[in-house]
């Protein structure tokens, strides 16, 4: 409880002004940059870095557009953007991300391949996310359906899902309900915006989150 009998917001409810839209969303929804004492921009994915915050919406248009003096601008002073700044966040975004599956993999929350996949999800297991590789069989892929109040995200390559679940490859992956697949929700949500396919997940009816 806040001074004045206020209940404090929650750290993923709060709202932050995106740099280069204007608009207040919640900083889930936001990637942290920070300039370091070298006035270089650094992104901060897991948002621990000391200093002021610099948020952007995560889309790779709106990351394109904050290194052409948007930065600066919000700071105050002239900063230094690193060559390749958008391919970055992607690159920490992705492996953020995959950590993040490995750890419900190993906790017990996350399978992987088809078979077992289709299994939770015909068995009645709380499945809160699907994921399907980028680069997997579409034919494959559309075997699988999404369960109502659940995400789907085909973002992220077969190598890359083969990290997450300790294989050399995956297609396939499902993870349940918890505080830990929100937390992958949120950030595989901005990795998506980041590497534009996100029309493709819902495009085909596969994202049933209750609205």
């Amino acid at each position: 409880m806040a001074r004045g009998g206020h209940n404090k917001l929650k750290d993923d409810e709060a709202t932050r002004k995106c740099i280069v839209t204007g608009e207040a969303q919640p900083k889930a929804g936001l990637i942290r940059f920070v300039v370091g004492p070298d006035n270089q921009v650094y992104p901060d994915v897991l948002g621990k870095l000391p200093g002021r915050g610099m948020y952007v919406s995560s889309t790779r248009e709106a990351l394109e557009a904050a290194t052409r003096g948007q930065f600066s601008r919000s700071a105050k002073q002239p900063v230094t953007v690193p060559d390749g700044l958008a391919v970055e966040v992607e690159r920490q975004l992705a492996r953020h991300t995959v950590d993040m599956i490995a750890m419900a993999r190993k906790a017990g929350r996350a399978v992987c391949g088809f078979e077992k996949v289709k299994g939770w999800l015909a068995g009645g297991e709380r499945v809160r996310v699907l994921v399907q590789a980028s680069d997997g069989s579409e034919r494959g892929k559309a075997k699988l359906w999404t369960p109502e109040g659940a995400r789907y995200f085909g973002c992220f390559t077969a190598e890359e899902l083969g990290l997450a679940f300790g294989r050399q490859s995956v297609i396939h992956g499902a993870l349940a309900t918890g505080g830990l697949s929100n937390r992958v929700v949120d950030e595989a949500t901005k990795l998506r915006g980041l590497r534009e396919v996100d029309g493709g997940d819902t495009a085909s009816g596969k994202d049933k989150e209750a609205k």
